[in-house]
């Protein structure tokens, strides 16, 4: 068995970059459908992750992949893997 077999496989994120202004960190929005408990209705809710983007290189709006990794800050888990789409 190969590490990566024991440890499991990382949680994937798809989100939107909204914050650029740290160094080396972004803060990326993603957004999720939930179903309400008693009205079944289904409801749109966000939640925002500090990704870490060592190159520097993603800018507000950009659409990106973010995988989890160990703890780099105190806010910091993930850790943007690639852009899909440049901000237009």
């Amino acid at each position: 068995m190969s590490k990566t077999d024991t440890r499991g496989t990382p949680k994937v994120r798809r989100g939107v970059v909204v914050s650029d202004k740290m160094d080396k960190t972004v803060v990326v929005e993603v957004e999720y459908l939930q179903q309400h408990s008693l009205y079944k209705k289904r409801m749109r809710r966000t939640q925002r992750f500090m990704a870490h983007d060592e190159s520097n290189e993603c800018r507000e709006g950009d659409r990106v992949d973010m995988v989890e990794t160990r703890p780099r800050s105190k806010r910091k888990r993930w850790r943007v893997r690639r852009i899909i789409e440049r901000a237009k």
